[in-house]
């Protein structure tokens, strides 16, 4: 596809090469394909992007999916996998060996961090932690010739804290990779800003619906020829039904991105507003303390909103027994507006002292705002704000 559209059109033309004359996404459910004679059997078998050989390798709904993504990022290629951990523990595992050394950051998604802290060791892989919003830390933590990889997420989870991309993508020696789940494509590129390869949970915003698991990974032709190759051994392949879904998704990504930003950031102003709020946290307020800097590297602030509330546990329990519109579930992206309270869920394998490096307490709530009418959603957050007593 042509790549001087903006990626709004993008989004809607990529990913058709097996469609046909299909508008619609066409799903390809076989596992397998018959080969026309040994000849051509042996070079399927050796051809790692081969969408009409065996599933584990590709297929061509996954294909079509993989492509609208390289699109969407501007990258040369990308590979799709089950989860969004599947992606990240095939880049950190496929490209990482016994002895090598990898710097990440304190301000991550709990799973990630996880895999860095008790994985890694197991591997002989050491992992140095880092503030991500200080870029100086970055570069300070980096070890010539041994750190093999710099791991970014931006905007972080859950506090939405963000990495200079700029900065980062300027770091000279290991590989630089961005997980980008909370600003898919249409918000951030991170491959403009010379980072070598972007993450996403295409389970979240990317699909959209809830009906997706889905993870991907993007960048150039010589990485993800070493990602693909450990991906087919270690088998966390995409189903061709989630990936038709996560193509259904990026038809329609832009127009919810914005409105889904939209209302954050109205939610977010009148949240901020509360007295029985302490404090919040988004891109698209100008009291993030990196408002200027998403500005700069955001086209969208985005649909997340996280907040402390003043009570602790205790209003926080109250808030998502008494909403009636947002409900209590562990994802982001979708068109429900979803609350979860990340020291109980998405976090809640972490020590309490790790808990407070990510700077999450007991009355941290993240939202993640969907599509129902911002005045609904206002209205049932103050009602159930107000009636805490």
């Amino acid at each position: 596809m042509t790549t001087d559209h903006d990626p709004q059109t993008t989004a809607i033309r990529a990913g058709r090469m097996h469609n046909d004359t299909a508008l619609a996404p066409v799903l390809w459910a076989s596992s397998t394909f018959v080969a026309g004679g040994v000849e051509e059997a042996q070079r399927l078998a050796t051809d790692l992007t081969a969408p009409k050989f065996y599933g584990r390798h590709s297929n061509p709904t996954v294909a079509d999916f993989q492509n609208a993504m390289a699109d969407l990022e501007g990258a040369e290629d990308s590979r799709a996998f089950a989860s969004g951990m599947g992606a990240v523990s095939a880049v950190i595992l496929g490209l990482c060996s016994s002895g090598d050394h990898i710097v990440a950051q304190t301000q991550l998604y709990s799973h990630t961090q996880l895999l860095f802290q008790s994985v890694c060791p197991r591997f002989g892989i050491d992992v140095t932690f880092v503030d991500g919003t200080d870029p100086d830390a970055w570069e300070a933590a980096v070890v010539p010739g041994r750190t093999v990889l710099c791991f970014a997420e931006t905007p972080a989870n859950p506090k939405l804290a963000l990495v200079d991309l700029e900065r980062f993508g300027a770091i000279k020696g290991p590989m630089t990779v961005v997980d980008g789940t909370f600003a898919p494509p249409l918000i951030q590129r991170p491959l403009e800003y010379g980072v070598d390869l972007v993450i996403h949970s295409a389970t979240k915003a990317i699909a959209g619906h809830n009906d997706a698991m889905l993870g991907v990974v993007s960048g150039s032709e010589e990485l993800l020829a070493w990602i693909r190759g450990f991906a087919i051994l270690h088998g966390a392949v995409a189903s061709p039904f989630d990936a038709l879904n996560g193509i259904r998704g990026i038809r329609t990504l832009a127009v919810r991105l914005r409105q889904q930003s939209e209302t954050a950031c109205a939610l977010a102003e009148m949240l901020e507003s509360h007295p029985g709020v302490a404090r919040v946290f988004h891109p698209g307020l100008r009291s993030h303390p990196q408002f200027d800097l998403a500005e700069r590297q955001m086209a969208l602030p985005g649909g997340l909103v996280t907040f402390d509330l003043v009570a602790g546990r205790a209003a926080g329990r109250h808030l998502v027994d008494s909403v009636e519109l947002a409900q209590l579930a562990t994802s982001l992206g979708g068109p429900e507006t979803l609350l979860t309270h990340p020291a109980s869920t998405t976090h809640v394998g972490l020590l309490p002292e790790e808990l407070d490096a990510a700077g999450i307490g007991e009355g941290t709530v993240r939202m993640s705002c969907g599509l129902e009418h911002v005045d609904d959603l206002e209205r049932d957050l103050r009602r159930a704000l107000d009636s805490f007593a």
